[in-house]
């Protein structure tokens, strides 16, 4: 891969990485605000407080995926699937910037997900 790709593809999980952060720093002020005494209004809250820590945990989960996929760019191994080491296709990447399986592989884990 052209080090011009490696630094476009950098830009793009930069980027990425940082809405993130900036999405988790605005999930943990929404979720430190405190509640209200009305005990209705009080379940409402800690029902969408329920909705934005799931949306907290999906953010962490994809500022992981980002880091690692920055790691494989550092150590040349960006664009190679974890699982079976084959060339990940040009056009995931494109999609999923920061795929660590090639499509074949990463439907075989979401198959076995669903079935075992």
């Amino acid at each position: 891969m052209a080090s011009a790709e490696h630094a476009e593809i950098r830009q793009v999980l930069e980027d990425k990485k940082t809405e993130l952060t900036k999405r988790l720093e605005r999930i943990h002020a929404n979720l430190r605000r405190g509640y209200e005494a009305d005990s209705k209004e009080r379940a409402k809250q800690l029902e969408d407080s329920e909705v934005v820590d799931a949306l907290g945990n999906e953010a962490r989960d994809e500022l992981r995926k980002i880091s690692a996929a920055l790691l494989r760019l550092d150590s040349g191994d960006y664009g190679i699937c974890v699982e079976c080491g084959l060339p990940i296709k040009e056009g995931r990447l494109k999609v999923y910037p920061y795929a660590e399986e090639c499509i074949d592989c990463a439907e075989f884990d979401e198959y076995r997900h669903r079935h075992y």
